[in-house]
């Protein structure tokens, strides 16, 4: 390379890439904003900027595959609060952030001018299939708001931000009749999947007997669709020897992928933790994050990672299950990767070994001893979460120019 080809060389991390298979301590070098190299030992005499990530681990930039970006004022009475995703999602080395339905194809397009396009962080999206989303929960309710064929037609036209279809909260609890038949949901949102080429993430609770866990896995889903918040309470994991349930091999064998969705009320230790025994993990580890639970128990991704690393669950299979996995599952390949021209998006990861204390969403303690935390976060080539001062110089040496400089200095 010519002098100064680099514009940034992380040097002495240990790298987890699990696209690659890379599990040991390389460099990495940015350039232009992409990958252009790992190695063991990059020279930093061509670099323009060098980052000593010595003690940290060194991976893609995480991909939050469920979680909810559409900060919408004022809010209705049955909006769901949501996250502005750059306030929430830089600090825990997360470079993508998948809205898993927060939009019907009513709002979808001042979604995608207001906050996907503005945003800074990569933001992709599920669409919902009721044309109020979340935004009017209510419509999440009705049949009569669910047209498949406007919803596949909104998806392609914003192809290039859409994974998928998303089908929630319908008649949660509530009786069946004439008019709200038991899978009109999702029923309407597969058929909207299939129309549009893509998959399809359904959240819902069985109303018995119409309405089974089984039925869902074995006769709705098809392969590469999505089941969320799988550790939920009202899911029946277990047979009557607390082993895991036969169907949910099966359902995995055919292709049904399971979300994790932890969210304010998804997420139970006494059925996440037996099912990881037993092998049974979840394919994606994501947060279900909104405003109600950003102070707990979700918190963040790396906080939700840290809930698996105390679990038992190795720190390559966290990683796999928060970059390449959840790419896999969304159809978007070029991402949760450091191959050579993928963008260069990054987290640089601490694990702290120390008691520590994790909340489920049924307010049990899980009392573990591993913790990860974020000390940067690099977005496209460029460093936006510094909260260590990487790369800065002592105050006592910073040159004149330090002393003037208005904003934050991470670049």
């Amino acid at each position: 390379m010519s002098e100064k080809q680099i514009d940034l060389l992380l040097k002495g991390g240990h790298v987890i890439d699990p696209a690659n298979g890379i599990d040991e301590k390389k460099d990495i070098a940015v350039r232009g904003g992409e990958i252009c190299a790992v190695a063991d030992e990059i020279g930093q005499e061509t670099a323009k900027k060098t980052l000593d990530v010595s003690g940290l681990f060194v991976v893609p930039g995480l991909i939050d595959m469920h979680c909810h970006c559409y900060p919408v004022f004022p809010r209705h009475a049955d909006t769901l609060p949501t996250i502005d995703p750059e306030g929430h999602m830089f600090q825990c080395g997360v470079t993508t952030a998948v809205d898993a339905g927060t939009c019907g194809w009513r709002d979808f397009p001042r979604f995608k001018e207001e906050v996907i396009d503005r945003a800074g962080i990569r933001l992709l999206a599920f669409l919902n299939i009721a044309s109020g989303g979340m935004v009017h929960m209510d419509t999440e309710e009705e049949p009569a708001e669910f047209h498949p064929q406007i919803v596949a037609a909104v998806a392609e036209e914003y192809g290039d931000v859409v994974v998928g279809v998303k089908s929630a909260h319908y008649r949660v609890g509530i009786p069946f009749d004439a008019a709200h038949t038991p899978w009109a949901s999702v029923d309407a949102a597969l058929n909207a999947a299939a129309l549009s080429g893509r998959p399809c993430m359904v959240d819902m609770q069985p109303n018995l007997p119409e309405r089974t866990y089984p039925e869902l896995l074995l006769a709705h889903l098809r392969p590469g669709d999505i089941h969320t918040h799988v550790y939920a309470q009202q899911f029946e994991l277990f047979d009557d020897q607390g082993k895991i349930a036969p169907y949910l091999w099966e359902a995995r064998e055919r292709g049904v992928i399971f979300d994790l969705g932890h969210g304010a009320g998804s997420f139970w230790f006494r059925n996440a933790i037996p099912a990881l025994r037993q092998g049974f993990y979840p394919d994606t580890i994501s947060t279900d994050l909104y405003t109600d639970n950003v102070a707990g128990p979700v918190i963040g991704l790396t906080h939700v990672m840290s809930k698996y690393l105390s679990m038992g669950m190795p720190l390559a299979e966290v990683i796999y299950r928060t970059t390449v996995r959840p790419a896999e599952v969304i159809r978007h390949p070029e991402l949760g990767t450091l191959s050579i021209g993928a963008c260069a998006d990054l987290a640089l990861l601490r694990c702290r070994e120390e008691p520590v204390s994790f909340a489920d969403s049924g307010r049990a303690r899980l009392r573990g001893n591993l913790r990860l935390e974020c000390a940067g976060t690099i977005r496209a080539g460029r460093l936006v979460y510094n909260p260590c001062a990487l790369g800065m110089p002592d105050w006592e040496e910073a040159p004149e120019a330090y002393w003037r400089a208005p904003g934050v200095l991470t670049d």
